[in-house]
């Protein structure tokens, strides 16, 4: 849920002057956006966004006197805005728990080069346009406190061999709160390629495997695929599956334009597994998967794209329905009972 588009005004929030003055001199280099303030701790942090109503808070998490963690929960809870974590490599373990806390996207702290500050920026852009309140009541409406369970699995078949998931912005929590329903019986492999920072794939397969009975690991090469194991891919590589359910793990694919690629995995699920592969695109910016999810339909499997007012960023998702690729847009608080029904072969 988007709010139209106006000046941005950022308030940031970090313990390092030279950081903050770094994503300052980005930020305020960019047309129709507006450094707000600045905050040093998670205390300050709180204050000036009751005062200032900012459009975005960049916020780090290790900070003095309050730590980012319990500052984006009071903020969530008193002034609801979007807030991008902001990190360092060493943090990153931390960083995720922010997205339980209401955070909507974790990147790296920036530096000069051309590729972070393209990514700093246009994540400060749509984020910023995210209604924080009407996403919070979208995502944790009606079913979202529901978990699947075997019994949605009664008439199970061999019908599904796998669950392939893409994702982007937004992406971590909706795939949390997904893995989070499932039960540790779920009878096929589940592939994700999730857009995320090198050196930020393991932070998140730990927070990810704390939420849910399912086994989350990061993908290894040759590793074969197994029924309750999640396989996420490793941000450094691209990823395929082989038609005998093996990962193969290979440099970043050159011809795609986002890494790791969503398209890469589901093409080679699509070829693998034809008619027995589940495609789901969810929340994030540009239109990686759709090309894939296409190729999931025409080989003869079923294709789900998470709905416009439980992502954060309707973005990926969008392209895939507006092609025609996608059989059924399902809403976040649904999408687990739909992939037991899927895997328990009622189609």
């Amino acid at each position: 849920m988007l709010k139209p588009e106006s000046i941005i005004r950022v308030l940031l929030v970090d313990d390092s002057t030279l950081v903050r003055e770094m994503i300052r001199a980005i930020l305020e280099s960019e047309p129709g956006i507006v450094v707000a303030g600045e905050a040093s701790d998670g205390v300050e942090a709180i204050a000036k966004v009751a005062s200032l109503k900012p459009d975005i808070v960049t916020m780090d998490i290790e900070m003095p006197v309050m730590g980012g963690l319990e500052a984006i929960e009071r903020i969530i809870a008193s002034h609801p805005v979007p807030i991008l974590v902001v990190t360092a490599l060493t943090g990153v373990r931390t960083a995720f728990a922010a997205i339980s806390k209401g955070a909507l996207d974790v990147i790296e702290k920036p530096d000069i080069s051309p590729e972070n500050v393209r990514t700093l920026v246009k994540k400060i852009r749509y984020l910023a346009r995210v209604d924080v309140s009407a996403h919070l009541r979208a995502t944790r409406s009606r079913s979202a406190h529901v978990v699947a369970t075997d019994a949605g699995m009664q008439h199970c078949s061999a019908e599904t061999g796998i669950i392939a998931i893409a994702a982007s912005t937004g992406g971590p929590q909706s795939i949390y709160a997904v893995l989070s329903a499932l039960p540790a019986s779920f009878p096929v492999p589940i592939v994700i390629t999730q857009h995320i920072a090198e050196g930020f794939t393991g932070g998140m397969v730990e927070w990810l495997n704390g939420g849910t009975p399912l086994a989350v690991v990061m993908a290894g090469n040759g590793v074969r695929l197994a029924p309750g194991h999640v396989y996420v891919n490793p941000a450094e590589h691209s990823m395929r599956i082989t038609p005998q359910g093996m990962i193969l793990l290979g440099a970043r694919d050159a011809a795609q334009i986002y890494n790791p690629s969503c398209n890469t995995l589901l093409s080679s699920v699509a070829a693998a597994y034809r008619n027995r592969a589940v495609g789901l695109i969810m929340s994030g910016m540009g239109d990686d998967g759709a090309v894939g999810m296409e190729a999931i339909k025409v080989a003869g499997g079923v294709t789900l794209a998470q709905d416009a007012a439980s992502s954060v960023v309707f973005g990926m998702n969008r392209v895939a329905v507006e092609r025609g690729s996608i059989d059924r847009v399902v809403a976040l608080a649904d999408i687990p009972v739909e992939l037991m029904r899927r895997v328990g072969g009622s189609r």
